[in-house]
């Protein structure tokens, strides 16, 4: 039996068309806007002269109902999509719900990624994390280096969901013709980040554990894990930057970058990596705290290196703006205007 939209015949809206050019009046629909990430592309977009941008707070559409996000899709009729709704959080809160991890992003992804294509979206952009790698994954980690081993075990629920939200891009432009395609972003920090110990990650965590200990004028501050695993950082708006340079590529450009025979994904982020130990000693100049720094070794350190290979998309015409030290400074000035920590 065949089903219905598959096989030889499957409809492929966008692939033999040339597609208009994005313009500033563009529908786009920034999925997740309120979070770290999507409240980012809402800056960058506004401040870039996009003026129809769509949004929907979680209480006025619960992504996870299929039901209602396609009659959401079919009312707004978005032409352009930025997926960047997601449940996200640290090692701590990994361990603690994977079922919620695995299961709120599935059904995210596979409901806005099928509306988006019974909508007749233009473009999709789908962002994932750089999770979605071997915990082995040879140094720098490469687009094709996907699915070539092992996950990291205390985070493999969330990168399972993602690497199907990649295969599902993948598999929509393969068999009807879509233009979705994936970024991975490499670990990100600034305003709008979730700054509670018991489930961010580990930079907004420190932030507020260094100055919590200034604040109270404590000796020491404890950092879990040997302080020896490497970390790569970007500032989210630099990702924002980079969502909307590849949104807006030219339509030859993008049309290579989503063709069947090629896994639409591309990593971001700075290229360059620290220990623990150096960020933690970044922030705690940056908060001004005066103490010392204890490793708790007991804890788990999680992926011995995460460093992404950055060629791919440099060569594309994009390149990081924000240096680390800068891009703290800068997050920590914005958790005190928005008196974050209070």
């Amino acid at each position: 039996m065949m089903i219905k939209g598959a096989g030889a015949n499957a409809i492929r809206p966008y692939a033999d068309n040339k597609e208009k050019k994005m313009v500033k009046t563009s529908k786009i629909y920034i999925a997740g806007h309120n979070g770290l990430v999507g409240s980012a592309l809402i800056r960058k977009f506004t401040a870039s002269g996009y003026t129809n941008l769509l949004t929907r707070d979680s209480g006025d559409l619960d992504l996870r109902r299929q039901a209602d996000v396609e009659a959401f899709f079919k009312a707004e009729k978005p032409e352009y999509v930025v997926l960047a709704a997601a449940r996200v959080g640290g090692i701590m809160a990994n361990n603690t719900y994977p079922a919620d991890f695995i299961y709120d992003n599935l059904a995210i992804e596979i409901n806005i990624i099928h509306a988006a294509w019974t909508a007749g979206v233009k473009r999709l952009i789908f962002l994932g994390s750089s999770c979605i790698y071997p915990r082995e994954c040879p140094q720098p980690m490469k687009e094709p280096h996907l699915l070539t081993g092992p996950l990291e075990p205390t985070n493999e629920p969330y990168a399972i969901a993602k690497i199907a939200g990649i295969k599902m891009c993948q598999s929509y432009n393969r068999q009807h013709g879509t233009r979705y395609f994936a970024l991975m972003p490499t670990n990100l920090y600034g305003p709008n980040d979730n700054f509670d110990l018991e489930t961010s990650h580990v930079l907004p965590a420190l932030m507020r554990k260094f100055h919590e200990a200034k604040i109270n004028s404590a000796k020491t501050v404890t950092v879990w894990g040997t302080g020896t695993p490497r970390r790569e950082f970007l500032h989210v708006d630099d990702l924002a930057d980079a969502c909307l340079h590849i949104i807006r590529l030219d339509d030859p450009v993008f049309q290579k970058l989503v063709s069947e025979n090629i896994t639409p994904l591309v990593n971001v982020g700075c290229g360059k990596d620290q220990t623990i130990a150096e960020m933690a000693r970044m922030i705690k100049e940056i908060t001004g705290f005066d103490g010392e720094i204890v490793f708790d070794t007991t804890k788990p350190d999680g992926t011995p290196q995460k460093l992404l290979d950055v060629s791919f998309l440099n060569s594309l015409g994009w390149h990081q703006t924000i240096p680390l030290e800068k891009g703290l400074a800068m997050t920590y000035q914005w958790c005190q205007d928005s008196h974050v920590f209070e």
